[in-house]
């Protein structure tokens, strides 16, 4: 899977929200008291402690390359983190994961602005299902602290994805993720000890597990969205909440109910239909390319 095309590209992010839901599943095993910064700053040690193994893919000739890039990214996953558990603590599983799962169309929107990636009609459509199916999913649900954190935590799942395109070219996957946690470090230290919560070690665990998981995450996303346009994958970021209707029955004993079987089928539809017209193309272009 290179990540090169939209179809690999679209199966690079369902296998990474596979891994996603696993990390907020993790994140909620931790407890709805969990001191949350206290929490954040544990995660940030232990995905550097993942990514140590991986140090010789570091390039030393010029190591802070796109640090002020990183920098920002790292602070946004420093506050992207802190909203994240506060929603898992007051939310289901599936209901924050459907709201979540709006940061999809949010990049869509945003790279057309950002980037000025042209949007189709089918993307626009493929977009417009998905929200559908999140509405259908979410039914009246009360807007409270846990919903408000959810929403801010897909408009910075959103703005982190974007800035993947700016990144150094030639920068390996886990030089750049490095860099990023490393200057997470100091902000997600400070507001540690600006809580002052005693230290508590059996939070370690999730810590170490959910960061796992963000890890493969994150390296799907860099993958999938360095080398294709946001606007024709980002759909496939619906996936994840597929899977969150499952550990949240299987390990949460959430209710899966018709309404969710309904929003499912308006969200996986267009990932679906995008990696067969894509798959179309390639086809034809193959056989072209024989004939010529």
């Amino acid at each position: 899977m290179s990540g090169k095309t939209a179809s690999s590209a679209i199966l690079l992010l369902i296998l990474g929200n596979f891994a996603a839901t696993f990390c907020d599943a993790f994140i909620k095993m931790a407890g709805a008291d969990v001191p949350i910064f206290q929490f954040t700053f544990m995660r940030c040690v232990c995905m550097l402690l993942c990514l140590l193994p991986f140090i010789g893919q570091v390039d030393w000739s010029n190591p802070l390359e796109g640090v002020k890039l990183h920098f920002t990214r790292g602070c946004l996953w420093v506050i992207t983190t802190i909203l994240l558990v506060m929603s898992l603590a007051k939310l289901p599983l599936a209901t924050a994961n459907a709201v979540f799962y709006t940061a999809p169309l949010l990049i869509t929107l945003l790279a057309a602005v950002v980037y000025k990636e042209k949007l189709s009609s089918t993307i626009i459509f493929a977009a417009v299902l998905g929200f559908i199916g999140i509405l259908i999913i979410l039914r009246p649900t009360v807007m409270n602290i846990g919903m408000i954190s959810a929403l801010l935590f897909a408009v910075g799942l959103a703005a982190s994805s974007l800035l993947i395109r700016k990144l150094p070219k030639g920068q390996s996957l886990f030089h750049g993720m490095l860099l990023t946690h490393l200057c997470a470090l100091p902000f997600a230290g400070g507001l540690a000890l600006f809580e002052g919560a005693d230290w508590n070690w059996s939070l370690v665990r999730f810590a170490m597990a959910s960061s796992i998981c963000s890890i493969i995450y994150g390296m799907s996303c860099l993958l999938a969205y360095r080398f294709v346009a946001s606007s024709e994958i980002a759909s496939a970021e619906y996936s994840g909440l597929i899977f969150a209707m499952i550990l949240g029955w299987l390990l949460f004993d959430e209710n899966v109910d018709l309404f969710v079987g309904i929003g499912a089928f308006f969200i996986i539809t267009p990932l679906a239909y995008i990696s067969h017209r894509d798959n179309k193309k390639r086809r034809l272009l193959l056989a072209q390319e024989t004939l010529i």
